[in-house]
This record gives structure tokens, C-alpha cells and sequence, in this order.
């Protein structure tokens, strides 16, 4: 892996590297490999990834066909609008 440091910005080159890395897989990798793990659990762990990523799938194409509705998207707006409480009145 290879990145090239403009202007001598170190930390531009930094994010990049960091952006690549992450995209590669290499920070999920190391996580997984931290500790020994056994090959039966390996099988159960890469059984289970795979079952993950049908049903991922699945779930997509069925929102594409129209057999399921997709989920509801969050505005902007309601996100940043909160309740504003009025004084209390005697």
C-alpha cells in the first residue's frame, strides 16, 4: 500500500493511509487476529459471515423488487428540531 505525501502534509497522507487501510479490511483483520482462534471456531465465525452477507443481500434485492418495504429515511430537519418547553405559567 502506497501514499504519497504532498507538500509535505504529513497529516493528509496520515488520513489517507488510515482511509485505504480501512477500505482494505487491514483494521478488521488485526482485530481477528489478536487472539488464536480455533479452526472450528473459525468455520462457525466464517459460516456465520456468510449467512450474514446472504441475508444482507436478500434483504436488498427484496427492497429492490418491491416485496418489502424499504426503511424510513430520517430528514435532516427532524433530526436537528427538539421540543421547545415553555415556562410554566402560575
Amino acid at each position: 500500500m502506497q501514499v504519497f505525501v504532498r507538500d509535505n502534509n504529513v497529516e493528509q497522507a496520515l488520513r489517507v493511509l488510515k482511509k485505504k487501510m480501512q477500505r482494505e479490511g487491514v483494521f478488521r483483520e488485526m482485530r481477528r487476529r489478536r487472539f488464536y482462534e480455533k479452526p472450528s471456531e473459525q468455520a462457525a465465525r466464517r459460516k456465520s459471515d456468510a449467512v450474514r452477507r446472504m441475508r444482507k443481500l436478500a434483504r436488498k434485492q427484496a427492497i429492490r423488487d418491491g416485496l418489502i418495504a424499504p426503511p424510513p429515511r430520517k430528514k435532516k430537519e427532524e433530526a436537528i428540531k427538539r421540543p421547545v418547553l415553555e415556562p410554566a405559567r402560575t
